[in-house]
């Protein structure tokens, strides 16, 4: 008969430490990065590179401002993990200056005016994203096609060259080697009337959303599964802002299927998948209670298709996660568990 050694109690779990639950996210977002190379090119890589200097940089420094332990805090990969982020959902040739900017406003402003890690209202990289959006359009809307269709494609010099530069090899223009998004695409040509099924047979568009997006938003979800499975997430984020997309949308799509996305072809185009694992679940900013995490989720859903449809951005997931940040305090204390012993 096998034995086995027995401890006495208290038996207290090891304890949860930021630096591995930041290190497991990095690796669940490898996949989708990877898949992000291959479709789409180098310029991620230079990317990531730089708004992770910055960002590293900017955390040292008000770390060190605020009289933090700069080594302690520098290695919990809480400003690696925002500026992957970031650069997820950023144009893969932006100029280094717009990293850069984002980064500060996500690092310095997002997080450390706020008190630092564990006290930021808002997420940061959603910040970060946001206003160099809104401050820089132009930037954020010169996005390479997949490199199946592309008629250019630069090697790892070349796009490091084209972000510190601006200078594209040979006499090529923007105009050359970008093109609209998939989302952009939708936007523009439904408001000009044409259908759903007319759109889709561009061939920027895969089978449930643009060529290239929806096998990066399949390996985003792998990652995420993953999460679910290290208990690093619960379900009720995910599932909720899934749930609220498709759920909101099926009806829109059964009255007019020539004007509107079908649920799953929601969910796969944009950031959707990536919001719904790694954006949306930040334990910082988003709810706390599990009926609140529940509410938070299906806000940014239904936020996220209401700007889709009707608001003057193509993508709305940035936006909504901004918007039900704010409404966390508000959802958490509504949706309080009853304390075992007390009546509610």
């Amino acid at each position: 008969m096998a034995t086995f050694e027995l401890k006495g109690a208290p038996y207290i779990p090891a304890p949860t430490r930021v630096q591995g639950v930041m290190l497991q996210v990095l690796l669940a977002l490898v996949p989708g990065v990877m898949a992000h190379i291959w479709f789409f090119g180098w310029g991620i890589v230079v990317q990531i590179s730089i708004a992770i200097v910055f960002a590293l940089t900017f955390e040292a420094t008000m770390l060190h401002l605020r009289g933090k332990d700069v080594r302690l805090y520098l290695t919990d990969l809480s400003a690696v993990v925002t500026a992957v982020l970031f650069c997820l959902c950023v144009p893969q040739l932006m100029p280094w200056w717009v990293t850069a900017t984002g980064m500060f406003f996500a690092i310095v402003v997002a997080k450390h005016l706020y008190g630092g890690l564990g006290y930021n209202l808002f997420n940061p990289a959603m910040v970060g994203w946001m206003v160099v959006l809104i401050a820089f359009p132009r930037d954020l809307t010169a996005w390479l096609p997949p490199l199946e269709l592309a008629e250019y494609h630069f090697t790892l010099f070349e796009s490091a060259t084209i972000i510190f530069t601006g200078n594209i090899p040979g006499e090529l223009v923007w105009d050359d080697i970008t093109q609209a998004t998939p989302l952009d695409t939708l936007k523009i040509q439904t408001a000009l009337a044409m259908t759903i099924a007319e759109i889709h047979e561009d061939a920027i568009f895969g089978d449930f959303g643009g060529l290239g997006w929806e096998w990066i938003a399949n390996w985003y979800a792998v990652g995420g599964l993953f999460l679910l499975y290290r208990r690093i997430i619960s379900w009720h984020i995910p599932v909720a802002f899934f749930g609220a997309v498709m759920l909101v949308d099926l009806p829109f799509y059964l009255m007019d299927p020539d004007g509107y996305l079908g649920p799953l072809q929601q969910v796969f185009t944009g950031s959707v998948v990536l919001g719904a694992f790694f954006i949306a679940t930040d334990p910082v900013t988003a709810s706390s209670t599990p009926r609140g995490r529940l509410v938070y989720a299906a806000g940014i859903g239904v936020i996220t298709l209401i700007i889709r449809r009707w608001g003057a951005y193509p993508d709305g997931v940035g936006f909504a996660v901004l918007l039900m940040n704010m409404a966390v305090p508000l959802i958490d204390y509504y949706t309080r568990p009853t304390i075992y012993g007390h009546s509610r």
